[in-house]
């Protein structure tokens, strides 16, 4: 594996063995109940950012503007988070931990009540944005598990998180398609509202206090970001191929409700959503990826990975019109972006590196900035082509993710 550990202020190389000891007996442990405490927070949390997407239709015809138009609103709450992991996340390795979320908290119960009490739709736009931007807490809990986790449990501590991500992003949207047909699309964030005060409690009961492990200001935590993008092509290669990743992934969920409203389907947002229990499917799946990863190489299983979403954008072009071809490419291209997910983010945290929130800022920003420029691709590529555009456009990102991963891969396995 290829690393540079060149020391600035505040950015130190791993530690010692003995120091590593001593590290170890201090923490807090990883109990299997904070886990599932933060592996089902992470699902409840990270669902506000994708309540909107089957909602989109009732969206706009409630504020009475076109698809195009209305479609604004989940790339804002896209650009929203993905500033969020630029500028928030980082201070998990500077401040308490503990602290920074319950703070984070009160800001996320803050942009959800903007989003029930927007009169007009550019307040609506600005209340997604903030969705967006305080929602970052499942990415300080990534690397929170990373840090506690023991060496032989860390993959699959970290899998299981992730699948509560994974499953909180396609469940939300089933959640969020059958209630806005139900009660109107506002109701699933009355719902959220009620979750988020709930989680708070238990986060401030449950969760323990982590001691930060940077010493420095502010700009000087944002300067070793640049520092890391720099010296570890590990980081850049995975964060190139997760953000093109994500972004076709988002060009499917963002242009799926459309399709369905049409011909031959003429569904509703409650069909959209319950697209998010066939995902389900891949998502679970892909949790296994820490097993097999103890029998192959991570290249191979990167690779497989994109073979499989390359695979589904395959089944969507020649079966997209079709129920059974749009389950099949759903649960292979939720399988092949969660396994190559987990597989991008064992490769850096295992770089020998105490900075284990600004390496996930450098990934996950890079990976909503890539989901932001899929939901705007996939706008305009419905706006001219429809359906078709849209499978071309997630066809060529994920066609770009196999040309770096086959040029440069080998080279950090």
């Amino acid at each position: 594996m290829i690393t540079n550990n060149t020391t600035i202020k505040g950015f130190e190389p791993a530690a010692s063995h003995q120091e590593q000891l001593i590290a170890q007996a201090v923490k807090p442990k990883l109990t299997k109940g904070l886990l599932w405490l933060m592996t089902i927070t992470t699902g409840i949390v990270v669902g506000n950012n994708y309540y909107n997407q089957p909602l989109l239709g009732l969206m706009a015809k409630d504020f009475a503007v076109t698809e195009a138009t209305i479609s604004t609103i989940a790339m804002l709450t896209q650009i929203g988070f993905a500033l969020g992991l630029l500028f928030i996340v980082p201070l998990g390795d500077m401040v308490r931990r503990k602290k920074l979320i319950l703070s984070i908290f009160a800001l996320i119960i803050l942009s959800l009540i903007g989003m029930v009490v927007a009169p007009t739709l550019p307040l609506l736009y600005l209340a997604s944005f903030m969705v967006g931007f305080s929602s970052v807490v499942p990415q300080m809990f990534v690397p929170l598990t990373a840090e506690l986790a023991t060496e032989d449990n860390r993959s699959s501590a970290i899998g299981m998180v992730m699948s509560g991500l994974l499953l909180g992003i396609l469940l939300s949207r089933v959640s969020a398609g059958f209630v806005g047909d139900l009660w109107g699309w506002k109701a699933i964030y009355y719902i959220a509202i009620g979750a988020m005060c709930v989680l708070v409690v238990l986060l401030a009961l449950r969760l323990p206090d982590v001691q930060p492990n940077f010493n420095g200001s502010y700009g000087q935590l944002m300067r070793s970001l640049i520092h890391l993008i720099r010296t570890q092509p590990v980081l850049r290669l995975a964060a190139f191929r997760g953000a093109l990743g994500f972004a076709g992934f988002s060009a499917f969920w963002i242009a799926l409700v459309f399709h369905l409203e049409g011909e031959p389907f003429y569904a509703g947002s409650a069909v959209a959503g319950s697209f998010g229990l066939v995902g389900a499917v891949g998502a679970l799946a892909a949790s296994q990826v820490g097993k097999v990863a103890k029998k192959t190489s991570t290249y191979a299983i990167i690779l497989g990975s994109i073979v499989l979403i390359l695979l589904s954008w395959i089944i969507f072009y020649f079966g997209g019109y079709t129920y059974i071809g749009l389950i099949i490419g759903v649960i292979l291209i939720d399988l092949g972006l969660q396994s190559m997910h987990i597989s991008n983010q064992s490769s850096f945290f295992a770089l020998p590196i105490r900075a284990t929130n600004r390496l996930n800022t450098v990934y996950m920003f890079s990976y909503f900035v890539g989901g932001s420029l899929g939901t705007y691709l996939a706008s305009q590529a419905w706006k001219y082509y429809q359906w078709e555009g849209v499978v071309w456009t997630g066809g060529l990102c994920t066609a770009l993710v196999l040309f770096a991963h086959v040029l440069y891969g080998k080279k950090g396995k």
